[in-house]
């Protein structure tokens, strides 16, 4: 008799898809085990009028799902790993990171070979993330923001009955769900710096459950893990979330660990960058030691400005 493990999901294309994925992955490793999905509304698919900054929920993807864990409803849950917030709650744990897809962001556009360099001036790009928007204006502060909320095909859509120059995604999402056809070009990593955990999937489970433990071991990818630990200790460090424009990306490369990471004000008239390198092995102290040398840059004004509103 097969083993029977349930996973817990958001409902959009992007997560289905991110579940059905690791179901694959799970069951193709573990042939005793037979992989169910139950499907749960988390508050941020819910709440889709409302800028993500401004709803201040760090569990807005995640909540629901927790809690479906600790009443041992399912077994694991499945999350984009730039949602799931630096603070596990009591009782849960990060069991397993999935081996990392392409970390950029990409501009669609109907137009091909759009970048930002070569925008119009005065250009309407549409996002729902203030790490974009900083970033973005940091680089062309004559471009028009206009917020953008809900799942990736339904912001293509959205794009595509606009009079907007271009939308925002992130490379991953485009790529999974197969809607490359939409991308006018990738945006280079060292123009706008990923979200912490971009690209990476992440099974959380109960603390207790050992054969859940045991069984999303075989789908864990140990290098993404060094590369998300880091990025997840310098946006703990800084206490960020929704509400403030931070960026990051570690790369474990064969000649050492490298580290980078910004702090932004929104309108992006200041922005703190900077890089570090160091030893796998000390992931997360080289995001702690990244954080705090932005914040004693002055980075710790942007974001005192931002908690204090």
């Amino acid at each position: 008799m097969k083993q029977k493990l349930i996973i817990g999901t958001r409902t959009s294309e992007l997560a289905l898809w991110q579940a059905h994925f690791i179901k694959r992955e799970i069951e193709r490793l573990n042939k005793n085990v037979n992989v169910e999905l139950k499907l749960i509304k988390t508050k941020g698919d819910k709440i889709l009028n409302v800028a993500l900054s401004k709803i201040g929920d760090k569990g807005l993807f995640t909540k629901e799902l927790e809690v479906a864990l600790l009443n041992n409803e399912i077994d694991i849950a499945v999350h984009s790993l730039k949602d799931l917030q630096t603070e596990i709650p009591e009782g849960l744990k990060l069991a397993a990171v999935s081996k990392r897809h392409n970390v950029e962001d990409v501009i669609i556009s109907k137009k091909k070979n759009l970048t930002l360099e070569n925008l119009r001036e005065n250009a309407i790009i549409a996002t729902g993330s203030l790490r974009r928007r900083a970033q973005i204006l940091h680089l062309r502060p004559d471009i028009q923001i206009v917020e953008l909320r809900g799942n990736v095909p339904t912001r293509i859509k959205k794009y595509l009955e606009s009079n907007w120059d271009a939308i925002i995604l992130a490379r991953a999402g485009v790529e999974r769900l197969k809607l490359s056809k939409h991308i006018s070009s990738i945006i280079p990593k060292n123009v706008i710096l990923p979200a912490v955990g971009q690209g990476a999937l992440g099974i959380e489970i109960s603390s207790s459950n050992k054969i859940a433990e045991e069984i999303v071991s075989s789908i864990h990818d140990e290098k993404t893990f060094y590369e998300i630990s880091a990025e997840r200790a310098f946006l703990k460090t800084l206490e960020g979330g929704c509400q403030v424009p931070i960026a990051a990306l570690s790369e474990l490369k064969s000649n050492g660990f490298y580290f980078e990471g910004l702090v932004a004000a929104v309108d992006g008239s200041i922005l703190y960058k900077s890089k570090i390198k160091g030893k796998k092995i000390e992931a997360t102290k080289i995001g702690n030691q990244l954080a705090k040398l932005l914040i004693k840059a002055g980075a710790n004004n942007i974001l005192t400005e931002i908690y204090n509103k």
